[in-house]
């Protein structure tokens, strides 16, 4: 190749080597920096777009594992205010025997019926117990049927509906219903034990049929006998212990509810494991070979540098020729 003054190739080469070295180096200072192999969709288009739905799919399921979370914590808020509820049906148990007791007198017997009027108010403030605003147990009266509250028909719970879905799926099409457990149907016993019949309350200011007193509504209900000096409608140990076996079947209830709740969120839980795993695989960059790739585009870059300013004084030789 002859000597040129007006075209340097040696030197245009080297200079092409040397900004290609450099983007090299730039990228792998990119990668390094942020973490990640893809840092522009240039890098790899397709790896992208696979990632970016990964990701997707893995924020829902993060979601729903949200969801699923917060459902088993209203099942357990649940489950204390079912348990809450026993205890107190067995100590009504515990005073209507006691009040049964022949050495009672009447003052005794009407202390007794106060307590135990008191523990049947209480009942009623259980079943209007909410999580986060959402009522725990839902509506009920006597015929099972969902109604809204009035004073002729005194239903215990909120807003019509007994269940409750939690989405368990990316794309929201399973769940899993939790029910809003019928309390009040539970302690809704008449004085023979059995399950109550007919309306919970017939007109205003008629009798309630069963443990559950509405403090805003009068009922002559009464732990003894009418021939007693309590007074009213009796009840039953029969009523306390079905009483209590119907709250035993809502907590069995609530308890499967919670095991399966649980079991969709381990596999949830593996699922946005596994996504996030795929997706590193795809996005993450390398450390250990990114470094040595840094290193080695460093010292290309020095040497494309180096050769550079060789190139741009070995066509000198030709004012040697002109001198």
């Amino acid at each position: 190749m002859g000597i040129s003054i007006n075209t340097n190739v040696a030197a245009t080469r080297a200079g092409m080597y040397l900004a290609s070295n450099h983007a090299n180096l730039q990228k792998s200072l990119d990668r390094l920096s942020s973490g990640k192999r893809i840092t522009e969709p240039a890098d790899d288009a397709g790896g992208l777009a696979v990632s970016m739905k990964l990701e997707h799919v893995s924020k829902v399921l993060t979601g729903a594992s949200h969801n699923i979370s917060n459902a088993v914590s209203f099942l357990q808020v649940q489950d204390g205010v079912l348990d809450t509820a026993g205890k107190i049906v067995t100590r009504m148990g515990e005073l209507q025997g006691m009040a049964t007791d022949v050495t009672k007198n009447s003052t005794d017997i009407d202390n007794y019926e106060l307590e135990f009027n008191d523990l049947r108010a209480q009942l009623y403030d259980l079943t209007q117990t909410e999580f986060n605003g959402i009522r725990l147990f839902g509506d009920w009266q006597a015929d099972g049927a969902a109604a809204a509250r009035s004073a002729a028909n005194n239903v215990f719970g909120g807003a019509t509906g007994q269940t409750l879905s939690v989405i368990i799926s990316e794309d929201g099409t399973t769940n899993v219903p939790i029910d809003r457990a019928l309390l009040g149907g539970a302690l809704q016993v008449n004085q023979t034990g059995a399950a109550s019949n007919g309306s919970v309350m017939g007109a205003a200011g008629a009798d309630i049929t069963g443990l559950i007193r509405d403090p805003a509504f009068a009922d002559t209900l009464s732990i003894l006998d009418p021939n007693d000096p309590g007074g009213g409608t009796a009840f039953t140990a029969a009523a306390f212990t079905q009483a209590l076996e119907n709250i035993a079947t809502l907590r069995a209830t609530n308890g499967g509810q919670v095991q399966r709740l649980m079991y969709a969120q381990s596999n949830v839980d593996t699922q946005v494991t596994n996504l996030t795993a795929a997706n590193g695989r795809i996005m993450d960059v390398d450390i250990a070979a990114e470094s040595s790739n840094l290193a080695k585009q460093q010292v290309l870059v020095q040497a494309a540098a180096s050769m550079t300013a060789q190139a741009n004084v070995a066509n000198d030789v030709a004012l040697m020729l002109l001198r």
